[in-house]
């Protein structure tokens, strides 16, 4: 599973991180544990879902923001364009991959 930053679909600014992460705590994905951010049980309970269902669809897993794309979409079902989407997700990498304990890998699996 990859979790690298290959393949991004735009850069980010200094200000969107900022404003992801405030979209993601606002809507319930994502709880502040001290200085760090940690997935929310709603989020770990919509990326089950994903998971499964990508699962059950064939998905090889190498990459974990399959998973989190499918969770984000399901749950706003159009609601947000697609860069923002893109956002919400490349930011939610690092904290998922923290919150499923990946050191900063970008391999497969954990080492």
């Amino acid at each position: 599973m990859s979790t690298s930053a290959e393949g991004r679909v735009s850069p980010r600014t200094e200000t969107e991180v900022p404003a992801a992460l405030a979209r993601l705590a606002a809507d319930g994905w994502i709880e502040r544990q001290g200085a760090a951010w940690k997935t929310s049980r709603r989020f770990q309970r919509a990326m089950a879902r994903a998971a499964a269902a990508l699962y059950e669809a064939g998905d090889p897993g190498d990459d974990l923001r399959v998973p989190i794309a499918l969770a984000l979409v399901d749950t706003y079902q159009g609601s947000v364009d697609d860069e923002i989407l893109a956002e919400l997700v490349e930011t939610m990498l690092p904290i998922e991959a923290t919150s499923l304990g990946f050191k900063e890998s970008t391999s497969w699996p954990p080492r």
